[in-house]
C-alpha cells in the first residue's frame, strides 16, 4: 500500500531496486550517493553526469564550441558523455572526442592521444569518478591546459578529494555546500550538529512527498507529476526527474582560486 519510497541510502540497495520488475512497485526516490537512477526509481542527488554538464553548458554559453572529455572508464562513463553532449547540443557545441582513460596510468596515455586526435580545443572535461583528478590534471598541465585559449572543467567528484595546486583555474559547477536553506537552525537545534547537504537531499523529499499529496491527493504520486518538466525547488536549488530515473539541477558555477571555490555565476543555465 505505500505510495512512494525515500530511500534507500546505500548504492547496491538502490541499483537492485532499480532492477525489480512488476508494475505495483511505488516510486522510489532513491537518496544513494553515485546513483544513475532508472524508471520509476528516481536518483535525488547531483550525479557527476550533471556536474560535468552544467559545467561545460556554462563554458559553452560564452562561446566555446569544441570540447575533449576525460572520463574514468567505468560503468558511469556512457552516462557521463551523454549527458554532456546532450548538453552542449543546446548551444551548438560538441564533444570532438571522448577519450576514457585508465586511473592506474594517471590517464596520461589519454592526455597523449589528445593531442593527437583534436586540433585546438577550447575545452576540456575531466570527470574523474571515484579517484582523484590530480594525476590526469598533471598531464593536462604539461600540455598548457588549463590556458588563455583552453579552459579546464571538473565535476563534483573532485572536491571529495584535497584542492591541490594541479586543480587551479578549473571550473565547477557544484551545489553549494553551505545552502541547506531553511532547515539548518532547526536541525541544528534538535539535533545539536550543523545540517549538511545529505539533510538537505533527506527534507527536500519529504517536503516533496508532503506537497505532493496536499496538492494532488495521496495517489498523486505518477510519473506525470513527478517528471514535470518545470521541476521542484527545494533547499538544494531547482531540480526536476526525467523519464530514465536521472536527476537535473541548476547550481552555482565556481572558478578554483587559491585553493578555494570562488563564484563566477549563482546558477548555471535552465533546464
Amino acid at each position: 500500500g505505500s505510495k512512494v519510497v525515500i530511500g534507500p541510502t546505500e548504492l547496491p540497495a538502490a541499483q537492485h531496486i532499480a532492477k525489480l520488475s512488476g508494475s505495483t512497485r511505488p516510486p522510489v526516490l532513491a537518496l544513494a550517493d553515485n546513483f544513475s537512477g532508472g524508471p520509476g526509481v528516481y536518483a535525488v542527488r547531483l550525479s557527476e553526469a550533471d556536474s560535468a554538464a552544467a559545467g561545460a553548458a556554462a563554458i559553452a554559453a560564452k562561446g566555446a564550441k569544441k570540447f575533449v572529455l576525460l572520463v574514468a572508464a567505468g560503468s558511469d562513463a556512457g552516462a557521463v558523455e551523454k549527458r554532456v553532449a546532450n548538453g552542449l547540443s543546446i548551444y551548438g557545441a560538441a564533444l570532438a572526442v571522448t577519450l576514457p582513460y585508465s586511473p592506474a596510468d594517471g590517464g596520461a596515455k589519454a592526455v597523449a592521444d589528445m593531442g593527437s586526435l583534436v586540433d585546438a580545443p577550447d575545452a576540456v572535461i575531466v570527470a574523474s569518478g571515484d579517484t582523484s583528478p590530480s594525476p590526469v590534471l598533471a598531464a593536462l598541465k604539461s600540455k598548457g591546459i588549463p590556458g588563455k585559449t583552453v579552459s579546464l572543467i571538473g565535476t563534483d567528484r573532485w572536491l571529495e578529494h584535497r584542492i591541490d595546486p594541479s586543480f587551479e583555474g578549473a571550473y565547477i559547477a557544484t551545489l553549494d555546500q553551505s545552502e541547506t536553506g531553511p532547515i539548518a537552525d532547526r536541525f541544528n537545534a534538535t539535533f545539536h550538529y550543523p545540517a549538511d547537504v545529505n539533510v538537505a537531499y533527506a527534507y527536500d523529499m519529504v517536503a516533496l512527498s508532503a506537497g505532493v499529496v496536499s496538492a494532488v491527493g495521496p495517489n498523486g504520486f505518477s510519473k506525470q507529476v513527478l517528471e514535470n518538466a518545470s521541476g521542484f525547488r527545494g533547499s538544494t536549488g531547482l531540480f526536476r526527474f526525467r523519464a530514465d530515473g536521472s536527476s537535473q539541477r541548476t547550481m552555482p558555477f565556481y572558478r578554483i582560486e587559491k585553493g578555494a571555490l570562488k563564484l563566477v555565476a549563482k546558477s548555471t543555465a535552465g533546464f
